[in-house]
């Protein structure tokens, strides 16, 4: 199996554009945002005319609707124990998986929450409660990924354990449809030295998908900023930051790493790009050039 790399590009002129920025940049999977991030949107749907020409776009370039992942909402914590937020954030993430259904994309990847009230066993169900309902409500193909966190405060997510003890309360005849994915910045962030060695790095891989009976359905390619365990989600371009080159030459020579979206979530040059520019970010291209060259030596 091959290595797909792609990026979050931005969506200036709308998410086809983003698609055909990725695509310039010779990029073969792609993340977007299917509605404001830093809004619930449970009742913002996806008009029929938009989601026409995502797909067209998507079908003239060399991005599989598979290896395109949709970024839920920052603000649903499906870990909540407060009532009225915790439904809110449950409808949030089954609306966004309608979204994405209807743009025809492999999957949907969502930060859990935080566990509020500290009661981590009880939020690990509440965030399954979510996925189920979800699943349950929207039909189809798209997945629902939990995506590991940077660790801060009482955030889910942050360990192989809690990760499987989400996914341990979906059914088995939902289980197929969901699944996790890990971010390279929060991993670091929570405390795994991923630049220790690549033994190191396969054995957090194998924690993951021991705890979670499966191996990850993606992964974001982040540099951090932060020191290892500051629980500092912010991310550097590749080389930049604390983690450093050799791990993600290690990442890649890693079988865990092949046929699934390798997804950038690093800083662009240009977010004030034109509507109608289809340019790849300068920073991409140079990501790319330099994930090329780690495959290589992987």
């Amino acid at each position: 199996m091959e290595h797909y790399f792609g990026a979050h590009t931005v969506d200036t002129g709308g998410i086809h554009m983003a698609a055909r920025r990725a695509s310039n940049a010779g990029m073969r999977a792609l993340q977007i945002f299917s509605a404001i991030p830093k809004y619930y949107n449970e009742r913002v749907s996806v008009r029929p005319e938009r989601a026409e020409r995502f797909r067209e776009t998507i079908a003239a370039t060399k991005i599989a609707p598979e290896r395109i992942v949709v970024h839920a909402a920052y603000v649903l914590n499906t870990a909540t124990p407060d009532d009225a937020k915790w439904t809110r954030a449950r409808d949030g993430l089954a609306k966004e998986l309608e979204r994405s259904t209807t743009l025809g994309v492999g999957a949907v990847c969502f930060h859990p929450g935080a566990a509020t009230d500290g009661d981590r066993d009880a939020a690990a169900e509440r965030i399954a409660s979510a996925i189920i309902h979800a699943l349950d409500l929207v039909k189809g193909d798209t997945r629902l990924l939990v995506e590991n966190t940077a660790g801060a405060g009482t955030t889910m997510a942050r360990t192989p354990e809690e990760i499987g003890a989400i996914l341990a309360h979906v059914p088995k005849r939902l289980r197929a449809r969901t699944g996790y994915g890990l971010d390279t910045c929060h991993l670091f962030a929570s405390g795994y030295d991923l630049r220790a060695s690549a033994d190191t790095l396969s054995g957090v891989l194998d924690a993951f998908e021991e705890a979670a009976g499966e191996t990850p359905g993606f992964f974001h390619l982040n540099d951090s900023e932060g020191a290892l365990a500051s629980n500092r989600d912010r991310h550097m371009l590749i080389g930049d930051g604390m983690i450093g080159a050799d791990a993600f030459g290690w990442l890649l020579a890693d079988a865990r790493s092949r046929g699934i979206p390798l997804i950038l979530e690093t800083p662009q040059l240009d977010y004030e790009i034109g509507d109608d520019d289809d340019a790849p970010d300068p920073y991409d291209v140079q990501m790319m050039e330099l994930l090329a060259r780690l495959e290589k030596s992987a």
